[in-house]
Order: structure tokens, then C-alpha cells, then sequence
């Protein structure tokens, strides 16, 4: 029992992760209609702008973790408006492929660019926050586990009270449902998909921080895999869902702890993949989505 405790525990700390980085492919999704596969690199820059704002603050410190946390999600959504502005504004309303293409490309060159810059050698991650192991029994809690959870979830929180409890958030549900008709109201279409993608970007930051807690070894191509993974919590909750997002990923990343603890371990990544296609092929619209017809 003790066991099935400690590898649910490490479950929801990794899902909690992939839920915050599938949030922001949801977002997108939901305004825009395309995924935007350029979010992995993002979680790699939050992680490599938290590695170098950590050597400027006390290690071990709350404080200087949550300054070194909000610094990191502020370049990031800085990052995320001007990708949105400089290479997929002039795109949208064309068609959907040359998007995609293009986010493709995006992703390489922030995955090139980050070996130009930071170098392709693996660095260290420094303790940010402070370290403590907790006993129950024989179950083991770390802090920084405690961190990831708490911070996930008072994101989750943040952003639920954005989308539902704010002026730019109900903008954001006018033009997810109907673009034209959100701006012949007065909703300024441009403003809120560039905060769209900010937030989303910011929330990959924070991702690439709470991951790299718990795997200090990042490098510039460390986004492609959870990258990747969120993509498939995000089509498992159902895209564009935001809540389907948050429980796509703490269901994925559970999963995955458990086959990684047992002897299927070297096939945790291919079963990640497995549920991918069996979600499309079973239930296309995901856990909480909603089919709907589109016009032609």
C-alpha cells in the first residue's frame, strides 16, 4: 500500500507538470484553432532563465525560488507575444498547414538557437527552493514534490478565476466561440490572443521551473519529450478544455509513473503515445470535450 501511495504521489507531481504545459496548448487551441508546437521550447527557455536568474538569488529560499519562478514566467510570456506577433499573426486566416508548418519551424529554431546560446552540454539545475524529505510511515514526500503540486495547482486555480472571473477572460471565451462576431462587439481580437498566448507561456515557464526541481538536468532539447506528452493530456482531457487539459495530465503523468515502476518500464513512453491513438480512435473529442460539427 505504502508503495501504490509513493508512486501516486509521484504521479500527480509529474502529471501536475504535463497539465501545466497541456494548458497551453489548450489555450491556443481554443482561441486559434492550431496546436502550437513551438510551447515545448518555451518550457525549455522558462527552465534555462530560472538556471541563470537561480545563481542571482540565495539558494534554498522561498523567496528567491518564487522571484526566480515569477521571473521566468514573465520572459516566457514575453517570448510567447512576441512569437504570436512577429510569426503567426501575418498567418492567421490563411490556411491551417502553413501554421502549422511554420510552428514546426519555430520549434527548431528555439531548439538551435537555445545550443547556440546555452550551449548543447547538459546543466545543473540549482535548488531553488528549499529542500526537505518528510516521512509518513514509509511514505517519503519531498518538498520540492510539495512545491510542484502547490504551485500547479494554485496556477490552475489563477487561471480558472482568469478565463471565468475577469474582463479579458470572458474576451478570450468570445473569441474562442466566434471570433467576427467578438470583435463586432468591441473585442479587440488582436490584444487577446496575444494575452492568450502570453499566459499559455508563462504557464510553460512555470512548467519548465517545477520539472527541472525535480530533474535538474536541462539542456536546450529537454522540451521535446514533455512537450510532446502534454500534447497528448491535452488531446486526453479534450483540446481546447481546460480543465480536460489539467486532468489529461495528472492521469498521463500517473500512468506513467506506475508503468515506470514496474517491469513494462522501458515502454512507459510508447504506452504515453498508445493512449494518444486509442483516444482518437475511441473518443476524438477527449475526456471532457464535446464534439461539435463543423459547418461547411
Amino acid at each position: 500500500m505504502s508503495e501504490f501511495l509513493q508512486q501516486l504521489l509521484n504521479g500527480l507531481s509529474l502529471g501536475a507538470i504535463y497539465a501545466l504545459i497541456a494548458l497551453g496548448y489548450t489555450m491556443v487551441y481554443g482561441v486559434l484553432r492550431f496546436i502550437n508546437f513551438a510551447h515545448s521550447e518555451v518550457f525549455m527557455v522558462g527552465a534555462f532563465i530560472g538556471y541563470y536568474l537561480g545563481k542571482l538569488v540565495p539558494e534554498g529560499t522561498l523567496w528567491g525560488g518564487l522571484l526566480v519562478l515569477a521571473g521566468a514566467m514573465i520572459g516566457c510570456a514575453i517570448l510567447g507575444i512576441l512569437v504570436e506577433r512577429i510569426v503567426y499573426r501575418p498567418l492567421r486566416g490563411g490556411p491551417t498547414i502553413n501554421v502549422l508548418i511554420t510552428a514546426i519551424g519555430v520549434s527548431l529554431l528555439l531548439q538551435y538557437t537555445g545550443q547556440i546560446v546555452f550551449g548543447a552540454a547538459p546543466r545543473t539545475f540549482p535548488p531553488i527552493f528549499p529542500s526537505a524529505n518528510f516521512h509518513l510511515g514509509t511514505l517519503t514526500i519531498s518538498s520540492n514534490q510539495l512545491f510542484v503540486i502547490g504551485v500547479a495547482v494554485a496556477l490552475m486555480i489563477g487561471l480558472q478565476l482568469i478565463v471565468f472571473k475577469t474582463k479579458i477572460g470572458t474576451a478570450m471565451r468570445a473569441v474562442s466561440l466566434n471570433p467576427k462576431a467578438a470583435q463586432l462587439v468591441g473585442v479587440n481580437n488582436n490584444v487577446v490572443i496575444s494575452f492568450t498566448f502570453g499566459l499559455g507561456s508563462a504557464l510553460a515557464a512555470a512548467g519548465g521551473i517545477l520539472y527541472a526541481l525535480n530533474y535538474p538536468s536541462i539542456d536546450p532539447l529537454m522540451g521535446v519529450m514533455p512537450g510532446l506528452k502534454a500534447f497528448v493530456a491535452a488531446i486526453l482531457g479534450g483540446i481546447g478544455n481546460i480543465p480536460g487539459a489539467a486532468l489529461g495530465g495528472l492521469i498521463l503523468g500517473t500512468v506513467e509513473t506506475f508503468i515506470g515502476g514496474s517491469q513494462f518500464s522501458t515502454y512507459k513512453d510508447a504506452i504515453a503515445f498508445a493512449i494518444l491513438i486509442v483516444i482518437l480512435l475511441f473518443k476524438p473529442a477527449g475526456l471532457l470535450g464535446k464534439f461539435t460539427a463543423e459547418k461547411v
